[in-house]
């Protein structure tokens, strides 16, 4: 019993890490928040921190596997789940998704993971390669849907799944970042409009 009670206190305390250091990266960015800022967010002594996390890159890396597993688990999975529902309607199920989650943000913070990948992709190869997979993931999901769709007739034979993959994910970072600049969440919803009404012109329906 004290053994599960220690271990569940030490995930506990590892969680408290990794929610402050989120929340700080989120909105400061990887390299303008210091450990120091971690510690006095999270009220974690500096002991505890490196009994859990070697250094800082290593809760980046942390921090980044989460982020991962929330998008597939809450936002991207869920959408392509029912194997019944057409698959660009899936999509469109998809990004109403992203726009509810950065409505329910009023636009702060943008997209954690685009965040990172901008700030990091050129001088950090591990954090680069990491964030990498779930873009490739993530699109790959998505070409996944639309090529089922044409398989089943609903597209044109001329409708490049790949290439419109690539442009749905490109275009759908951009938006959150308009949107976080412009903190109006009127543009996020004009963009996925766009996006879905991109889609329409191929369909053979």
């Amino acid at each position: 019993m004290q053994t599960e009670t220690k271990s569940a206190k030490g995930a506990a305390t590892r969680d408290q890490i990794l929610n402050a250091a989120a929340r700080l990266i989120h909105l400061q960015g990887y390299h303008c928040t210091s450990l120091d800022d971690v510690l006095g967010e999270s009220g974690v002594g500096k002991g505890n921190f490196y009994y859990h996390f070697k250094s800082k890159e290593d809760l980046g890396y942390a921090i980044i596997d989460r982020l991962v597993r929330g998008f597939l688990n809450r936002t991207l999975e869920p959408a392509f789940a029912d194997p019944e529902r057409d698959p660009v309607m899936q999509i469109h199920g998809f990004l109403d998704r992203v726009l509810d989650n950065l409505r329910q943000r009023d636009c702060v913070g943008g997209c954690p993971l685009g965040n990172l990948a901008a700030e990091l992709s050129d001088v950090h190869e591990g954090f680069r390669k990491r964030l990498a997979e779930i873009f490739v993931q993530w699109r790959a999901t998505l070409a996944q849907a639309l090529r089922r769709s044409q398989a089943a007739g609903r597209l044109s034979a001329d409708f490049n799944p790949d290439g419109a993959a690539y442009f749905l994910v490109a275009a759908l970072e951009g938006a959150i970042l308009m949107s976080k600049v412009t903190k109006d969440i009127a543009v996020m919803e004009q963009c996925v409009d766009e996006l879905k009404r991109h889609l329409t012109l191929y369909s053979r329906s």
